[in-house]
């Protein structure tokens, strides 16, 4: 038997490949089935199911593709109902790979399809659970998503989670090991840990959500508690995952047509497309393509993407550092961004050198904000998330969350001159790119962010401990 994890770090997803005596499994695959197929092929097995834990919102899933190219079953819960066939699986039911079986535990809260899979080994013995969005390490499933589908209340559903988790989870072992679907930087909990790994023993001594004692009105109190609103493509990729997608190769395709700097604007203009620039955000503010938006691929590009951008039906067309094609077309489409047009041939320096119009964004230093910016008189948007505000922040700087700019943005004064940051300079160059894409231009935005600054004599407001915040 082997269990090997799959973690894209972009997603903070964890997808699993399971083999036993010649059979394989894949639970919560990826869109892109190349990494699985070459697994398959090196190993030599057979995939005989495709296990999903539930109707994923923060990605595109590739079991379709997956089960056309291996003929392997596509296997859900109770209580799912896709527009494909599938296996419904009942509660207690039991799959054979080889020498192994799993076995479907019906866990509803986060979704009332969702479901654990328990992994017993060739001795008969629990060995693990792939618990999907219902159990994750320091965190439980958010019971706010499927509020709509499931016709119930936030409450109502993380009533539900709580039974799943002590009736189906918290009843087993403590040596049974912790796979979940997701880590920290998903957005899919609240207080998820860094580590991707755990056992239920351990959960169960450091999980908030698993104190032994807790009653379910402190658990329906404590889960609820903070919850941000969910990023906006989040149900549209539950739709393609239950109505199918277009493939993943010919998605691909599209996006790496290659686009010269003659022909770009012409056909950004024609398809309505988004300029979407991925390159780092201190090569952005040097030049652009007049228009376009900023979101760096070397970050939190695709939740980003699907926060900001929102509808996945968006054409869009791409400049990215050259080399970099392939990587960003790939993260685009495992979010469901499957109208891409192309990308600029060449890159950046091929717009440049072919001589159109170029734009720039006023950056400065930390240092020359230090001299130049008077608190009390100047204003200052701060468009880190609120609980980094809320730790500490430049004096008399105004909340405006990045994840808000939609929002906050119609309430800007474009003749009130104002300085902007985030954490390091990568979200504040969004933000940026939105503005000057929306006609605002008077502001300053300042390199290197809050990090920058706090080594600056800017006042400050007094540190609080982040977690402390976040439990306040």
């Amino acid at each position: 038997m082997k269990i090997e994890q799959i973690y894209t770090g972009c997603l903070a997803q964890g997808a699993y490949y399971i083999t036993s005596n010649g059979e394989a499994a894949i639970i919560d695959p990826l869109r892109e089935t190349e990494p699985y197929m070459e697994r398959l092929e090196k190993d030599g097995v057979k995939l005989k199911y495709i296990f999903e834990t539930h109707f994923h919102a923060d990605f595109v899933s590739g079991h379709l593709d997956l089960s056309k190219k291996t003929g392997a079953a596509i296997v859900y819960g109770p209580n799912a109902n896709p527009e494909f066939e599938f296996i419904s699986a009942k509660d207690n039911q039991e799959f054979a790979i080889g020498n192994i079986k799993i076995k479907v535990l019906h866990t509803p809260g986060h979704t009332m399809e969702s479901t654990t899979y328990l992994l017993i080994d060739e001795n008969g013995k629990d060995h693990a659970i792939f618990s999907g969005d219902t159990l994750f390490i320091g965190d439980v499933g958010r019971p706010d998503l499927a509020q709509k589908a499931a016709h119930m209340t936030q409450d109502e559903l993380a009533t539900i989670l709580f039974h799943s988790l002590r009736d189906k989870v918290m009843t087993l072992a403590d040596d049974v090991i912790v796979y979940p679907a997701h880590g920290a930087g998903s957005a899919c909990g609240k207080n998820m840990s860094k580590e991707t790994v755990s056992t239920i023993g351990e959960q169960k001594a450091t999980n908030y959500a698993l104190r032994v004692n807790m009653t379910e009105a402190e658990f329906v109190q404590e889960v609820t508690e903070g919850l941000l609103p969910p990023p906006a493509y989040f149900g549209m990729n539950v739709a393609m995952n239950k109505k199918g997608i277009e493939s993943f190769e010919n998605v691909f395709n599209n996006g790496m047509r290659a686009i010269n700097a003659t022909e770009f604007e012409a056909v950004a203009e024609e398809t309505g497309a988004l300029i979407l620039d991925t390159r780092d955000n201190g090569n952005f503010a040097k030049g652009y393509v007049p228009q376009s938006i900023n979101i760096g691929i070397n970050g939190d590009f695709a939740p980003w993407v699907g926060a900001l951008i929102a509808d996945v039906k968006q054409p869009i067309i791409l400049v990215t550092e050259p080399g970099l094609e392939e990587e960003t077309v790939t993260r685009l489409t495992r979010v469901g961004f499957d109208n891409l047009i192309g990308h600029l041939e060449g890159g950046f320096e091929a717009w440049k050198k072919a001589g159109f119009e170029i734009d720039t964004v006023n950056r400065i230093t930390a240092e020359q904000f230090a001299e130049e910016v008077k608190i009390g008189e100047s204003k200052i948007i701060d468009v880190r998330k609120e609980s980094e505000y809320e730790a500490e922040h430049v004096d008399e700087a105004y909340s405006r969350p990045l994840a808000y700019i939609n929002d906050w943005v119609k309430d800007i004064n474009p003749e009130e001159h104002f300085y902007m940051h985030c954490a390091g300079g990568y979200r504040s160059m969004m933000a940026a790119s939105i503005l000057q894409a929306r006609g605002y231009r008077n502001f300053t935005e300042i390199e290197g962010g809050f990090g920058a600054i706090a080594k600056t004599t800017v006042p400050k407001t007094d540190f609080v401990c982040q977690s402390k915040v976040l439990k306040s």
